[in-house]
C-alpha cells in the first residue's frame, strides 16, 4: 500500500512519530516530505516546496493531508498569518487542481481556529500576551449568551474576528470540495475546547452544513492513517476508574468515554461491547474528580490498584494526567512482562485525544501488518516511554532551561528500566526541537 503523508509541522510527534508507526509494517510504502520543508514554532512551512512535493508524488493509494500546512504554512501560522482570503483562494485553486489529478483516496483535516484561555502568545498573535484571556471570555460569553462586553481594544478585537472569519470561510470551501467528492474523508478539528466559544459555534455551523468535527488536532493525521488502512479492529475499552468515565478531560469538550469512542471510530475501528469478542483491549487509565497536569502543578489521585496484563492483545492509554504518565500506574505496569505477542502499545502523550489517536494508529498498523517489523514497534514504545514517562512525568520537573547536556544526563537514568522492560537495547539522543521545555525529541 502506498501512502503519502503531510504532517502539521516538524515536531517529533507530528513528523518522526508517523514514520516510526508506518515502519511497523514494511509493506507500507510511506512517502513524507523532507523535514526542512515543514514549519516550526517561528518559521512557516515552505509552501511552494510542499506544493512541489505533492505535485511530483508518484501515484499513491492514499494521501493524508494537513490542509493548514499547505494553505497557511502550518497550524500556528493559521492563527498568525496575515494573508487575505482572496490570497488564500489563489492557493486553494492551485491545491484543488493538483488533488484532482492525483487519482488517490484523499484523507484531509483542517483546524477550527482555537481560542486558548491564557495570556501566552508563543503560538498566537503578539497581542495575546495582553488580551488572550479577555478574548477567550468574550468568545465564551458571546456564544453562551448571544452578547458580550469587553475592554479589548476595538482594533485588536476586529483583527482577531477577521482572522477567525477568514479561516472559517476557508473551511467552508473545503466542505464544498467534500460535497464534490474530492475527499474520501474530511475532518475539522476542535483544538483546546471549552463548553462555549466561537470555535465551538463554528464547529456547530460546519456540522449543520454536513461537516464532521472532532475534538483534538495533532493526532488527527495519525487517526486518518489508521482509517485509510480500510480494515476494522474490534476494540473493547476498559476504564480503570469506571465510575469516572463521564468526566471531561482538560482541553476537551466531551467526556473521557465519548472521547475514547470517538477516537476508535475516527480510526476506522469498531467499539466492541463484549470483551471476549474484542480483537484488542484498550485499557484507559482515567482520572478521578479531575485530570491532573504535572507541569501546571495540578494534582490528581494516581492509580492505586493492581494491573495485570492479559493473554490477548491490549494497549494502554494513560490519561490520568494531561501531558505525562501516571508514575503510580507505570510502576504497576512494569511489574508485568510486556510480551510482544500481546502488547500493542502505551501512550500518555499530551491531551486525551492526542494519546488515543496515536496509540490506536500504532496498534492498528501492528495488528494488520503484512510484514511486521518488531524493531520499529519497539522504537515506538521506547519513544513513548522515554517521552511520556521519563521526560514529561519526571525529568521535565527537574529542569529550568533547555540545556541538552543536563537533559541527556537525567534521561539516561531511566534508560536501564525501559531496556529491561522492553528487553531491547537503547541507543538514543535527546534534543529540544523547538528550543523549549514543552517537547523533547527522542532520536533513535
Amino acid at each position: 500500500m502506498k501512502i503519502a503523508f503531510l504532517p502539521i509541522d516538524n515536531r517529533p510527534v507530528c513528523y518522526a512519530l508517523s514514520k516510526i508507526i508506518a515502519g511497523i509494517d514494511e509493506s507500507i510504502e510511506f512517502s513524507i516530505p523532507e523535514r526542512n520543508l515543514l514549519g516550526d514554532l517561528t518559521k512557516i512551512a515552505d509552501i511552494d516546496g510542499l506544493f512541489g512535493w505533492l505535485n511530483n508524488l508518484p501515484r499513491q493509494d492514499v494521501i493524508i493531508l494537513s490542509l493548514d500546512t499547505l494553505v497557511y504554512g502550518g497550524l500556528i501560522p493559521s492563527r498568525r498569518g496575515k494573508e487575505t482570503l482572496d490570497e488564500l483562494k489563489l492557493r486553494l485553486e492551485k491545491l484543488k487542481k493538483i488533488l484532482k489529478n492525483k487519482g488517490a483516496k484523499i484523507y484531509a483535516f483542517s483546524s477550527i481556529m482555537r481560542i486558548s484561555n491564557n495570556n501566552y502568545n508563543e503560538e498566537e498573535k503578539e497581542y495575546w500576551s495582553g488580551y488572550g484571556k479577555k478574548i477567550f471570555e468574550y468568545s465564551y460569553n458571546l456564544h453562551k449568551d448571544g452578547t458580550a462586553q469587553t475592554d479589548v481594544p476595538a482594533e485588536i478585537l476586529a483583527d482577531y474576528l477577521d482572522t477567525r472569519k477568514r479561516n472559517f470561510e476557508v473551511n467552508k470551501i473545503y466542505l464544498e470540495w467534500q460535497k464534490e467528492g474530492l475527499f474520501e474523508f474530511l475532518v475539522f478539528s476542535k483544538d483546546d475546547c471549552a463548553q462555549y466559544g466561537l470555535n465551538v459555534k463554528e464547529a456547530q455551523e460546519l456540522e449543520m452544513l454536513g461537516g464532521f468535527t472532532k475534538t483534538g488536532a495533532d493526532e488527527i493525521p495519525l487517526s486518518l492513517l489508521s482509517r485509510s488502512l480500510g480494515k476494522k479492529v474490534k476494540i473493547y475499552p476498559e476504564f480503570l476508574e469506571p465510575n469516572y468515565k463521564n468526566l471531561v478531560s482538560n482541553y476537551e469538550d466531551v467526556s473521557v468515554e465519548n472521547s475514547v469512542r470517538g477516537q476508535i471510530e475516527l480510526a476506522g475501528c469498531e467499539v466492541c461491547i463484549n470483551k471476549d469478542d474484542a480483537d484488542v483491549i484498550l485499557y484507559v487509565n482515567n482520572f478521578i474528580e479531575h485530570q491532573g497536569e504535572i507541569v501546571m502543578g495540578v494534582k490528581t489521585k494516581g492509580f492505586c490498584g493492581e494491573f495485570k496484563t492479559p493473554d490477548k492483545p491490549y494497549m494502554i492509554a494513560d490519561v490520568r494526567f494531561a501531558n505525562g504518565a501516571d508514575n503510580n500506574f507505570i510502576n504497576e505496569l512494569f511489574k508485568n512482562e510486556l510480551k510482544d505477542k500481546y502488547f500493542y502499545g502505551y501512550s500518555g502523550w499530551n491531551t486525551t485525544a492526542n494519546t488515543l489517536g496515536s496509540l490506536i494508529c500504532g496498534a492498528k498498523v501492528k495488528f494488520f501488518a503484512q510484514n511486521y517489523n518488531k524493531e520499529n514497534f519497539k522504537k515506538l514504545q521506547i519513544t513513548r516511554l522515554l517521552d511520556d514517562w521519563a521526560y514529561q512525568a519526571n525529568v521535565r520537573q527537574m529542569l529550568k532551561k533547555t540545556d541538552e547536556n543536563e537533559l541527556t544526563l537525567l534521561m539516561k537514568e531511566f534508560e536501564p528500566t525501559i531496556k529491561d522492560v522492553l528487553k531491547t537495547d537503547i541507543n538514543v539522543k535527546y534534543f529540544y526541537p523547538w528550543h523549549r521545555l514543552f517537547e523533547v525529541e527522542v532520536w533513535i
